[in-house]
């Protein structure tokens, strides 16, 4: 259980992130136009999974337009935005935004990929959603930068994560 604040209030995750040098779970998450996403459709990529509670708060959203900024040099690097916020949020906020480098993926509506990677808060007013991080995965699909943010209305290290690409 990895222990995070809100406001500088305590709060926990259902776990730790996946080690550095491991390979990263499969996952199905769901597209903006409802289909499903696998692991293996990112398969001979780099992966920038930026995570996060929900698109619709301040911070979220700054991650989502700095990383689609950051995607557009990226070569063979696919910038996946995962969060518990449905689907059609997802697609509305980056249409409105013009935000098009990047891949929103939502762990709706059980939350699956959230509870394997020890991503979920159990506590507090954010219970149920996704702790902010940041996993890094290399083609081969092994992880290779992991950030659990600290306080959840901070950015993420976005050079830390860039910088291992």
């Amino acid at each position: 259980m990895a222990s995070i604040t809100l406001g500088g209030n305590l709060i926990h995750t259902t776990g730790e992130l996946p080690q550095v040098g491991t390979k990263l779970s499969d996952f199905k998450l769901i597209k903006t136009d409802l289909s499903i996403a696998t692991l293996d459709d990112f398969a001979g990529k780099k992966l920038v999974l930026n995570i996060f509670p929900s698109v619709d708060t301040g911070t979220c959203a700054a991650s989502v337009r700095k990383f689609n900024e950051s995607a557009s040099n990226l070569k063979n690097t696919n910038v996946l935005c995962i969060s518990r916020d449905l689907p059609f949020a997802q697609k509305r906020f980056c249409g409105a935004e013009g935000l098009n480098n990047v891949v929103n993926l939502s762990d709706f509506p059980e939350g699956s990929f959230g509870k394997a990677n020890g991503l979920e808060i159990t506590d507090g007013p954010l219970a149920g959603l996704h702790s902010r991080a940041i996993i890094v995965v290399d083609e081969n699909g092994i992880i290779t930068h992991t950030e659990q943010v600290p306080e959840i209305a901070d950015e993420p290290n976005y050079e830390a994560a860039l910088a291992v690409l």
